[in-house]
């Protein structure tokens, strides 16, 4: 019997950035809900183009629009992060590495493909008793030869046929 899993539903993915060419600094195109959330994942990818380091800052916000944007940190000053510094067939892995939990994370110069995850637990990485609870995403400037995309992946805490949206 299949596991009862499904992605779409249960994690579904949400855009905070589009790939994009990382010459000057990329504000996320969304702040996302975290209000039914239980945890969610920022799954970010680089295509290092260039040996030009990349930072990395998830952001929360009041509201969907960006209200008060402010670096995460909440009741716990810290997130789990993960890292996969070469994606590649020929040399790398499939596999992510726990890095030094952190608010933020910063890619070395090497130019190879990666992928960054931050896990956030929205009641130790989010101000929520200050009404912050929408997450987003902020890449700091690097170089025009380093690709950027960013997804976010809800766990959500609802039941039902049509999980809420996260853009209000």
């Amino acid at each position: 019997m299949a596991s009862q899993m499904s992605l779409p539903y249960q994690l579904p993915p949400i855009d905070l950035i589009s790939p994009q060419a990382n010459g000057s600094a990329i504000t996320t195109q969304v702040y996302a809900s975290m209000r039914n959330a239980l945890k969610a994942w920022i799954v970010v990818k680089v295509a290092q183009g260039n040996a030009a380091t990349v930072a990395i800052t998830p952001v929360q916000a009041t509201s969907s629009s960006g209200t008060g944007s402010k670096a995460i940190g909440g009741a716990d000053t810290t997130v789990p992060i993960w890292l996969n510094d070469d994606t590649s067939l020929a040399t790398g892995s499939d596999g992510l590495v726990a890095q030094t939990a952190a608010l933020n994370f910063t890619t070395d110069a090497t130019t190879k493909n990666k992928i960054v995850v931050f896990e956030i637990a929205p009641e130790a990485a989010l101000d929520i008793v200050n009404g912050f609870n929408h997450i987003g995403l902020n890449i700091g400037a690097s170089n025009a030869a380093n690709i950027v995309t960013a997804t976010l992946h809800i766990y959500g805490s609802y039941e039902g046929a049509t999980p809420p949206t996260s853009y209000v």
